[in-house]
């Protein structure tokens, strides 16, 4: 339907196509996003900046931090700068959960997990200009994995289900075909 001007009205019936061809991925979505945002409420209420608290002793603390660095505190330029990559690499992974097919069920959530996570993080970027951060695992204090949060936890398991999905994808292509492509190959082979 189009609008005075040009524009095209967005109808309740490409919304509901949107909302279909996602399927129960919008779930994993709204649930790493909300889980994300949730705890981060909890740390920042509860907790003072660069506060540790030993969960299982000196292995796993919570340890309040602003991260106004890329993933894992890594320093890519600017707080505008990781901001537009993380709204790009959002947009193209949106297109690629959208451009799934629906029977792609490992790689629809796995991609779903990615995107709230990232959703999280960038809800962060925009609002506060850094990221909370609060899970601090390691042995010692020389070896610590970088802090972070429950997005970057969704993340990397997302990425982790996509690496299984793609290589179980790949030996599936290697592996030969036992059955005749061919019909005349069929009777020849009676």
């Amino acid at each position: 339907m189009q609008e005075p001007g040009g524009r095209e009205k967005i109808s309740k019936l490409t919304l509901s196509r949107l909302a279909l061809a996602g399927g129960f991925g919008w779930w994993w979505v709204g649930g790493a996003l909300a889980l994300d945002q949730v705890s981060k409420i909890i740390v920042v209420r509860t907790m003072a900046l660069h506060e540790s608290i030993p969960l299982f002793g000196d292995v796993f603390r919570l340890t309040y931090i602003h991260n106004a660095g890329a993933a894992f505190g890594l320093k890519l330029g600017g707080p505008m700068v990781h901001t537009v990559v993380a709204v790009a690499a959002l947009g193209v992974l949106g297109w690629l959960f959208l451009s799934l097919p629906q029977a792609a069920r490992l790689q629809r959530t796995a991609l779903a997990m990615v995107l709230g996570g990232a959703l999280g993080n960038i809800i962060d970027r925009i609002r506060l200009d850094y990221v909370i951060d609060f899970f601090d695992v390691g042995v010692s204090e020389m070896w610590r994995w970088p802090v972070f949060n429950v997005a970057d936890s969704f993340v990397t398991v997302g990425v982790l289900f996509l690496a299984v999905s793609w290589s179980r994808q790949q030996t599936s292509d290697d592996e030969p075909d036992d059955e005749p492509d061919d019909e005349a190959e069929q009777i020849a082979g009676s």
